[in-house]
């Protein structure tokens, strides 16, 4: 029997979202689901959940939770990975309170900046680990990741490890439908191409018969930027220079120098950036879970139409040998993005068969838009330097190269920050304390 693992199968919504969506699979019919999370309890619901969802599907899928990670792993055939290390708390909190000290303040902090750079640290080791147990008992696995920080884990995987893997992220296949829905214009029979690297993935092209759509796209987001709306900085990077970006205005507000800056307070509530939105989202999902939790895990006659999501998708194309085509974060071997370091994870086009999974080649991206693109590899590869040397020394140096924090921050407050920020965290990063 072929296995499909899920590593962090505790994220019970997003469970239900990519195994029910392989549920509709009529090639995955006789698969085993593997499920494993250090959270017992989560664990337990997300069975509960997903057996139900099992029946109602009349699905003969097989479906068992582990105790022990490598057994969950033994001989699986693919890996979906959903973890987070360290939780809301202690972790995100420690990632958004601390740096406030130093007025440095975020709104995700989950990508790069100080909050990606510290959940970074925290979580390759244990995606490491896992690794290490893979190429034990799953040595033939694709590893789909869908933890962040996409880039920086998904490049350390690549480089050392021996782990077949892709990163995967919503924000491609959603990028022009919510662009088009937000400015009222028709999506239907659109031709696109997207490149870059995760979060900051670039719209190169947009289409429809043969027609460029960007000047009419620019003209609205140009109106649209006269009031405010949830989009507005990814309308600003646009006018600026010239593209619109995959992830949202809150996550890209704090990818770049020029948005959240005590010295322009201002342009917090010009451009409607929602500071420290990352905590409030785990708040407020967190005090909804006891009602979600009787809408999912309670509910016997709950149902799943098929997402958007690209795992079920790949793994379907990996066993049908049907060519499925996404965007995938990949290593940028023999330069898919000619303009960007080799050592750099990309985001460009894939395409999954019966072969696995083999990036498309990109060319040069506008050079105005890889430059945008390197300021953040560059603490991305630092991340990964500490992380893998164990020298703090980088940490301090992704820190100092971070965009963000390099326009806030003195080298000396950078520094200092680190450390308050490797203290708190612990047991976490024990390496380094």
């Amino acid at each position: 029997m072929k296995k499909i693992t899920f590593i962090g199968a505790g994220s019970t919504i997003f469970a239900k979202n990519v195994l029910g969506d392989c549920m509709h699979v009529p090639a995955l019919q006789q698969f085993e689901f593997a499920l494993y999370d250090i959270d017992k309890q989560r664990l337990s619901e997300s069975q509960t959940l997903l057996t139900h969802l099992k029946n109602n599907l009349s699905s003969t899928i097989t479906i068992k939770a582990y105790d022990d990670r490598k057994e969950a792993l033994r001989g699986a055939s693919y890996v979906i990975n959903a973890i987070q290390v360290g939780g809301y708390k202690p972790s995100t909190v420690i990632d958004f309170e601390i740096p406030k000290k130093y007025g440095l303040r975020q709104t995700i902090g989950d990508t790069i900046g100080i909050g990606g750079l510290f959940r970074s640290l925290r979580t390759i080791p244990v995606l490491l680990d896992i690794a290490q147990d893979i190429e034990e008992v799953a040595p033939n696995a694709w590893f789909l990741n869908y933890t962040n920080p996409m880039a920086v884990l998904t490049g350390t995987l690549s480089r050392y490890t021996n782990v077949q893997n892709v990163g995967l992220c919503h924000s491609v296949q959603v990028c022009t439908r919510d662009l088009f829905k937000h400015l009222e214009m028709d999506h239907t029979g659109i031709e696109e191409k997207i490149a870059g690297i995760n979060h900051v993935a670039w719209l190169l092209e947009v289409k429809k018969d043969g027609q460029d759509l960007y000047p009419e796209i620019k003209r609205r987001a140009k109106e649209k930027n006269k009031e405010k709306h949830h989009d507005m900085v990814r309308f600003e990077l646009m006018e600026r220079f010239g593209y619109y970006v995959t992830e949202s205005s809150e996550h890209n507000a704090e990818y770049h120098p020029y948005f959240i800056k005590s010295a322009y307070p201002e342009l917090i509530d010009d451009l409607n950036i929602p500071l420290d939105e990352y905590p409030r989202r785990c708040v407020s999902q967190i005090e909804r879970w006891e009602q979600m939790k009787q809408d999912l895990v309670d509910n016997a006659q709950i149902t799943h139409e098929r997402s958007i999501e690209y795992g079920s998708r790949i793994i379907e194309a990996m066993e049908t040998g049907e060519t499925f085509m996404f965007g995938g974060n990949v290593l940028n071997i023999g330069g898919l993005i000619a303009n960007l370091p080799d050592k750099a994870c990309v985001e460009v086009p894939c395409v999954a068969n019966r072969s696995g999974i083999t990036p498309t080649y990109v060319g040069e991206l506008p050079e105005q838009l890889a430059a945008l693109n390197r300021t953040n590899i560059n603490t991305q590869l630092l991340t990964i330097e500490a992380a893998i040397t164990k020298k703090r020394e980088h940490i301090y140096h992704a820190a100092m190269l971070d965009p963000h924090t390099s326009s806030e921050l003195s080298l000396d407050d950078i520094v200092s920050l680190c450390d308050d920020l490797i203290e708190a965290h612990g047991n976490y990063l024990p390496e380094y304390r």
